[in-house]
């Protein structure tokens, strides 16, 4: 933070002005942060995922003296961004540069590699800071609660995805394609974007940031038919147009869906809204032609299975790993996005050696002081406000739960944003006493063997990667661990 101090007879504060991305551990320091009053508001948000940009962007703009500190557990910024978006939807990820324009603004300073709740707690930053916005998002995994789910060769959509997109603690995932069929249990983007790539060509993965061990290994796969199971009916489903288009135009691909599932839907579409009709209708058309679609000698297969939902997932004999699924046969009451799916007692075996569940992302309590709905898996908030803990703020997956998608994570972070900038503005949030802000954080993780990774640093491990994807003939080849982040950060 900007502190004018006397160095042999000049101020720090005019190196900041001379030398560049300077800061706070000297000439090449952590942060770039120059001519900044050190009076200002404080605030730190704890995530640099696409939450915790979106607020810090929004406070930036709407308050001229405000600074802002993203402290990030990675050494690598940019959250679900990097590591959740499909590798074969790279527009997605052109956010990304606004985030560094944000990340790169003179009241910005991003602090990777600081694990909030472990090397610094919150209670600490609230010390540091006039006010804290939680923004951590969703790491932990919604659990089936079915017998079996235990077994190997059963694997979350979040480890899945975790593993393609290079996720550090995945890594090790290596999960056995050696099977012909997959059943995905959700009907949600994520579950069709693992649909999808499972089942795209290797020539088509090449040409994405995919980890060159995920590409490798699906270049491999004996993976040929994916099934993408719901528990309600076609009108319920969760993902979008775009997602279903896409498995439609899928290279060597062709539908296998079941009439049977599309009864009575067509009478019901005029009253639809128009987003979900048009979805509807293109999975309906896409129903009626799969069995034409038999007799194309297309490779590989996918299909929905709605009126399914999960009771057991089947052993092998050896009871070694995953070889099936059974599924209770379920029916709807009600109508439209309420209507809710009840069992019927029937159940039907699905043969797999690959199960994916598709549920969702949960929250996970981040530090004891900070209050936590553990059923809900949210920190419980009022327009962001987190309750019962005055200058605490959450935006994201974390205030919200795990719905919606960039833009919707836009909104709701620049609402939260727009609480803290009003609790200023009216003396909710006491903003008069002088904070110390990343100063005495610094000192506390100097202290505890903690070196932050600065947006430069950061930007040293994106010319790393790209460099290493050139040579690969991708666009990007990410670094998988850690320790190599680390040391390219820091070299």
């Amino acid at each position: 933070m900007s502190c004018t101090v006397t160095v042999s007879g000049t101020s720090v504060l005019k190196l900041l002005r001379t030398s560049g991305r300077t800061g706070l551990h000297g000439a090449q320091g952590v942060c770039g942060r120059a001519h900044l009053s050190s009076a200002g508001p404080k605030v730190c948000i704890v995530g640099g995922g696409p939450a915790g940009f979106y607020t810090a962007q929004h406070l930036i703009k709407a308050h001229t003296d405000v600074e802002v500190d993203v402290y990030e557990r990675l050494p690598v910024p940019f959250g679900l961004v990097r590591f959740g978006v499909a590798p074969d939807h790279p527009e997605v990820k052109n956010v990304i540069n606004t985030f560094t324009q944000t990340a790169r603004h003179s009241r910005c300073c991003f602090y990777g590699n600081v694990d909030v709740g472990q090397a610094v707690s919150v209670e600490e930053l609230q010390r540091a800071y006039h006010a804290v916005v939680l923004s951590y998002g969703a790491e932990g995994n919604r659990m089936m609660g079915v017998p079996g789910e235990e077994l190997p060769g059963v694997f979350s959509a979040k480890d899945f995805v975790a593993w393609y997109n290079g996720v550090p603690s995945s890594r090790e995932l290596s999960p056995s394609l050696s099977c012909d069929t997959a059943v995905i249990l959700g009907q949600g983007n994520v579950a069709l974007d693992v649909a999808r790539i499972l089942l795209s060509p290797a020539d088509v993965l090449q040409r994405t940031d995919i980890t060159q061990q995920a590409l490798q290994a699906l270049a491999e796969s004996q993976v040929r038919r994916v099934l993408i199971v719901g528990r309600r009916g076609p009108m319920q489903v969760a993902c979008t147009i775009k997602e279903v288009r896409e498995m439609v135009n899928l290279p060597g691909g062709r539908a296998d869906m079941l009439a049977a599932d599309f009864e009575g839907v067509a009478e019901a579409l005029t009253a639809l809204p128009r987003p979900r009709r048009r979805l509807t209708e293109l999975m309906m058309k896409t129903a009626l032609s799969s069995e034409q679609q038999r007799s194309s000698g297309a490779s590989r297969v996918w299909g929905f299975r709605f009126f399914r939902s999960p009771v057991e997932v089947l052993a092998s004999p050896d009871r070694s790993r995953a070889a099936g699924v059974r599924l209770a046969v379920t029916r709807l009451e009600g109508e439209g996005e309420g209507a809710r799916a009840v069992l019927t007692g029937e159940v039907e075996d699905v043969s797999c050696g690959l199960v994916i569940s598709s549920i969702g992302y949960k929250s996970l309590a981040i530090d004891p002081s900070v209050p936590f709905d553990s059923r809900k898996a949210i920190v419980p908030n009022a327009m962001g406000r987190v309750q019962q803990a005055d200058g605490v703020y959450c935006s994201g997956w974390v205030k919200t739960g795990p719905t919606g998608v960039i833009a919707t994570t836009m909104n709701n972070s620049f609402d939260t944003a727009r609480s803290l900038l009003d609790d200023m503005q009216s003396g909710r949030l006491d903003v008069s006493a002088v904070k110390p802000g990343s100063q005495s954080i610094a000192s506390l993780l100097d202290s505890r063997g903690v070196k932050p990774v600065s947006f430069s640093d950061w930007e040293k491990i994106d010319s790393e990667e790209m460099k290493r994807g050139e040579a690969a003939g991708k666009p990007r080849e990410k670094l998988l661990s850690v320790e190599e982040m680390l040391q390219v950060a820091h070299a």
